[in-house]
């Protein structure tokens, strides 16, 4: 099996080191615009091998999309990030040109392939990308509930002092510090509904530590996290390629769930062989769902952007 990680930044670096260390795939295609950049990423990872024990062969080219023939699973973590004084109409207008190239040049090589977009504003790549690549709609997965989610589970874990592999909880919405929702009300400890362990005020600081949890990073590191992205990205893929039926939230298409149409936004979805195969129907209280089309108004008036500038 082959899987494509366009992009060899650090996000898409180390995805790519995480898929190869789970060894979901034979072969790893990295692919970049900057000329060595991804080769010399993957000569590096490579050089792991025979320390962490991965038999992965992980190939890096220059923008020759040929050597990503056939593959299984397609990431797509290329884009600029927004930078002073950057319009968001102009951050789109550069992004989408760029994803819908990725993604075109990868369905030439490979017709079958499972895209997961990571690029931002991700709600509304991923959105451009179910619109203008002709697949279906099961096949496009937008990566970001993923990664909110987990910072979630994060933020909950220091709040109990416990493991966060005990916790289950999910953020729905979209990808961005003012659209997530972080849905406290369906955590939970080893089964237990975390509103039983952390008074509300708690509850409210965890759920707002959440939302900014990306620009907190930003904040301290000067750019993008990419440890915890990379990580939400290959946990997808080995969902796909393992058949692992897992359920993570994912901006999908939706036509008629959590009361939305026309767009691509944070639900609950099981993962497996197909892509996304199921939305799974959490009941929401009438605040939540509030909330939620208020999410969807926002990521819709980004996406409405797309249409003046005839991307979709």
């Amino acid at each position: 099996m082959k899987i494509t990680v366009v992009g060899a930044g650090a996000v898409g670096a180390t995805c790519a080191d995480n898929i190869a260390r789970k060894e979901l795939a034979e072969e790893l295609v990295l692919l970049d615009i900057k000329e060595g950049f991804a080769e010399g990423k993957a000569i590096d990872m490579m050089q792991t091998a025979a320390l962490l024990g991965f038999n992965t062969k992980i190939k890096g080219v220059t923008n020759d999309y040929s050597k990503t023939s056939g593959s299984r699973v397609a990431v797509i973590t290329s884009g600029l990030p927004r930078k002073p004084g950057m319009t968001r109409e102009e951050l789109i207008s550069i992004n989408a040109g760029i994803v819908k190239g990725v993604a075109e040049n990868i369905l030439k090589f490979s017709p079958d392939a499972i895209i997961i977009v990571v690029s931002n504003p991700m709600d509304t790549m991923t959105y451009l990308a179910l619109k203008s690549l002709g697949l279906p709609k099961n096949k496009i997965i937008g990566m970001g509930g993923t990664l909110d989610s987990a910072r979630f589970k994060y933020y909950l874990s220091v709040a109990l002092n416990c493991n966060a592999n005990d916790l289950q909880g999910f953020v729905i919405g979209g990808h961005g510090d003012t659209t997530m929702i972080p849905l406290t009300r369906y955590a939970t400890y080893q089964s237990l509904p975390v509103t039983e362990l952390l008074a509300e005020d708690i509850l409210a600081r965890v759920a707002a530590d959440t939302m900014v949890g990306g620009a907190t990073l930003t904040a301290l590191l000067g750019t993008s996290a990419w440890y915890a992205p990379g990580a939400a990205v290959a946990a997808l893929v080995e969902s796909i390629v393992r058949d692992e039926k897992k359920l993570f939230t994912c901006s999908v298409s939706l036509e008629g769930e959590y009361q939305q149409n026309d767009i691509c936004l944070g639900v609950p979805v099981i993962i497996g062989r197909n892509g996304w195969e199921k939305i799974m129907d959490y009941s929401l209280s009438e605040d939540e769902q509030l909330t939620f089309n208020k999410s969807a108004d926002a990521v819709r008036n980004m996406n409405n952007v797309l249409k003046e500038m005839n991307l979709v």
